[in-house]
């Protein structure tokens, strides 16, 4: 083959070659011009701000983050006689008059209703009471409750009948009603109020009972019928 021959076979490789050689470039400055010039892709579904739970100097009641939580003032400390009713504004009630004796709230499941007044004094202490309408809540959900109730220190759950909702609950000042007992916002109420510091009247008070004075097996029993004229108004006055 003399010089300049030219032949098909070398012909068709050295315009391959060429080719490769002008997208490999092609490609490689649109990616840099891609990289370069795009904008971030967004996320198909934003996640919702966090909140912060836990209660500090900045933040005295997390409370006020978790949707549907209602409150009102008490004043702590105001001690009916043994025995006297309180007549509370609501129901179940969330600080006010109460008896001088607490329900024990050392991770106490009730299997029935529980005299008011002491449940209440227990919020007093720094308790989370959850409540339910035995009649609203089959033995599933109340299985649920139990299970995070059961063993932990400052809760206590037990029946209250005549509750408009099936669950409520209280912590001093403060109330959540919901539907399920897998709502996400029962855990988020014990963790914003539970023994907190600023909400609480009386935070590490004890949860433990004398059984003399308060039997956990066989507590007083709840009053369904309305406080007589004696009771003791829900402020003490």
């Amino acid at each position: 083959m003399g010089h300049g021959e030219f032949t098909p076979k070398w012909g068709i490789t050295m315009i391959l070659r060429a080719v490769a050689t002008v997208v490999a470039t092609a490609v490689l400055l649109a990616g840099c011009t891609s990289r370069a010039g795009e904008e971030p892709a967004e996320s198909a579904a934003p996640s919702s701000p966090r909140v912060e739970l836990t209660p500090d100097e900045g933040n005295e009641d997390p409370s006020e983050n978790i949707e549907g939580v209602e409150t009102a003032e008490f004043q702590g400390g105001l001690h009916t006689a043994p025995g006297q009713r309180v007549a509370y504004d609501r129901h179940p009630p969330m600080g006010g008059a109460h008896d001088q004796v607490w329900a024990n709230c050392s991770g106490t499941v009730y299997a029935r209703a529980v005299r008011t007044e002491h449940m209440v004094h227990s919020l007093e202490h720094g308790a989370v009471w959850i409540a339910y309408e035995p009649e609203r809540l089959d033995e599933d959900d109340v299985a649920k409750l139990a299970e995070r109730v059961e063993g932990q220190p400052y809760l206590m759950l037990s029946p209250y009948p005549g509750i408009d909702t099936p669950i409520s609950l209280q912590s001093w000042g403060h109330q959540l009603k919901v539907e399920s007992a897998d709502d996400e916002r029962i855990d988020q109420f014990i963790q914003a109020l539970r023994q907190n510091p600023y909400t609480t009247p009386e935070p590490g008070a004890p949860c433990d009972t004398d059984p003399s004075a308060f039997d956990p097996a066989n507590p007083p029993r709840f009053d369904p019928s309305a406080p007589g004229p004696d009771a003791m108004p829900v402020d003490g006055n």
